[in-house]
């Protein structure tokens, strides 16, 4: 980095920070325009897009449709953030900080609303009683790598992807200062998965949250950065990247809520029944 920056006294927003999502990064809270959510025929309701922390949502839902929980049935409607959409009053009433994934449960005696991925995880598995651990040593263990998930991926995505696949120019500092954290987390579940199949003794809401991030980032489906990490040498991480991904359910997962990338078989903008992955993806419709 050549260039030097001097911080003023008080910092005031003065114009668009550059990037591929700078029309709608702003330091104010709030709606910027009144819009409704639409609520469909299923007791919970889904406001997301599949990014990392969208589709960790829409993958334990499809976990325990597979597993038999008729009661997980849902809607999930898009919500293009690079539009704004999040910035509706409905949307904003469901999460305040205008992050996706949002639910609304219907199924309650007053409709609970639930924002933050993590803590979505958490209701549903709890909710369902599947995809987490009944011993109390196992949910602790649990517990500490989905909040290491919650806590760690801002570095990656805000960070190593923002500055290396988002931000209009390239610096050294940067992305050399995420790189090294991006990779020293890798290593960090390497060395645990070269001990343990999973992050807390069985299939869990935490394999699905680190999955959603770090597990696509290596299968080399996040910022096209996997030759630059090299991703092949965290080979425990691969072993379990690749077990979790020939999963039906993770596959399907995926596909709800996407509306980007070059596969239109892959992109279920919106999911209201389980028939809508063999009639309504994107590449049927286009054909249609």
């Amino acid at each position: 980095m050549t260039d030097t920056y001097t911080p003023p006294k008080v910092w005031t927003w003065e114009s668009e920070n550059g990037g591929q999502f700078a029309s709608i990064n702003r330091p104010i809270a709030g709606p910027t325009h009144e819009k409704e959510l639409r609520v469909g025929k299923h007791p919970i309701q889904l406001y997301s897009l599949a990014t990392p922390n969208g589709v960790k949502v829409t993958i334990l839902l499809e976990e325990l449709l597979a597993a038999g929980h008729a009661g997980a049935e849902y809607d999930a409607w898009l919500v293009n953030i690079r539009e704004g959409t999040q910035f509706g009053s409905g949307f904003v009433d469901v999460n305040p900080n205008s992050k996706i994934p949002a639910l609304m449960d219907h199924s309650t005696d007053t409709p609970q609303r639930v924002f933050e991925s993590g803590a979505i995880l958490l209701y549903l598995a709890e909710k369902f009683g599947a995809f987490i651990p009944t011993y109390p040593a196992q949910k602790t263990e649990m517990m500490s790598w989905l909040f290491w998930q919650m806590g760690s991926a801002p570095y990656l995505g805000g960070g190593f992807g923002h500055f290396y696949a988002y931000a209009p120019e390239k610096f050294e500092y940067p992305i050399n200062r995420f790189s090294m954290e991006t990779k020293r987390q890798l290593d960090v579940m390497d060395r645990h998965l070269a001990e343990n199949k999973w992050f807390a003794g069985e299939y869990s809401i935490a394999d699905i949250a680190i999955w959603s991030w770090y597990g696509q980032l290596v299968l080399g489906r996040l910022y096209s950065a996997a030759e630059f990490l090299d991703v092949a040498s965290y080979k425990n991480v691969m072993r379990w990247a690749k077990e979790i991904d020939a999963r039906p359910a993770v596959t399907r997962g995926r596909m709800v809520n996407r509306a980007f990338g070059d596969d239109l078989a892959m992109q279920l903008h919106e999911r209201h029944d389980a028939s809508d992955f063999d009639t309504k993806t994107q590449d049927k419709i286009t054909k249609a």
